[in-house]
C-alpha cells in the first residue's frame, strides 16, 4: 500500500517538474503597450536579442497568454482594461511591469488620471528597471521570470486569488465600479 502511494507521489512530482519546465520555456506574452517602454520590445524580438529562442512570443488575446506586459504609465481607463485582460488569462499567469511609471507613476506621479502603484491593483511578478529599459534589461527581466517559474517563485496569480478582496477593494476605490466576468461590484 505504501509503495503505491509513494509511486503516485513520484509520478505527480515528475509531471509537476515537466509542466514547470515547459511553462518556463514556452512563455506567451500579451503586450499591453501603455507608455514609452513599449519602444524597447521590438528590439528584444529582433535577431540581436531574439527572445523567441527563449520560447517567448507575442499572443493576440489574454486567453492565449501566460504573461501580461505593462509597459509604462496607466491611466484610470487603462487600469480598467488591464484588470479585464488579467482576469481573462488562465492560471498560472504572470505580470511584468516596465519602468518607473508602474512603480511610482514616473514623471506623471502627480497626475490625477495616472495610477502610481500598479501593485495595489494587480500582483507584479517582475519589475524591469529603466526609463526606458534597454533591451538587455528586458531580456534580463525575462530571464529572471523564467528562473522564478522554474523555482516555483512566480506566484503573483496565487497571491491575487488569496487576497482578491483586498485587490478588488483597491480596484473599486480607484475606478468607482468594476465589471469583471459578468460580475458587478460597487
Amino acid at each position: 500500500m505504501d509503495n503505491t502511494v509513494e509511486k503516485q507521489e513520484n509520478i505527480r512530482k515528475g509531471w509537476d517538474g515537466i509542466s514547470r519546465f515547459f511553462r518556463a520555456n514556452s512563455i506567451w506574452m500579451l503586450m499591453y503597450c501603455t507608455g514609452c517602454c513599449a519602444i524597447e520590445l521590438p528590439q528584444a524580438m529582433t535577431s540581436r536579442y531574439d527572445m523567441e529562442r527563449l520560447g517567448m512570443g507575442p499572443m493576440a488575446t489574454p486567453r492565449q497568454a501566460d504573461v501580461l506586459l505593462i509597459t509604462g504609465y496607466l491611466s484610470l481607463k487603462t487600469l480598467r482594461r488591464i484588470i479585464y485582460a488579467y482576469e481573462q488569462m488562465s492560471t498560472p499567469k504572470y505580470l511584468v511591469a516596465f519602468g518607473p511609471c508602474t512603480l511610482n507613476g514616473g514623471i506623471y506621479y502627480d497626475s490625477h488620471a495616472v495610477i502610481n502603484r500598479l501593485d495595489q491593483y494587480l500582483p507584479i511578478d517582475v519589475y524591469i528597471a529603466g526609463c526606458m529599459p534597454k533591451p538587455e534589461a528586458v531580456m534580463n527581466g525575462f530571464n529572471d521570470l523564467i528562473g522564478m517559474i522554474k523555482r516555483k517563485e512566480a506566484n503573483g496569480w496565487k497571491k491575487y486569488e488569496q487576497n482578491k478582496d483586498w485587490y478588488r477593494k483597491n480596484q473599486i476605490q480607484a475606478l468607482g465600479e468594476l465589471r469583471i466576468k459578468d460580475e458587478f461590484h460597487e
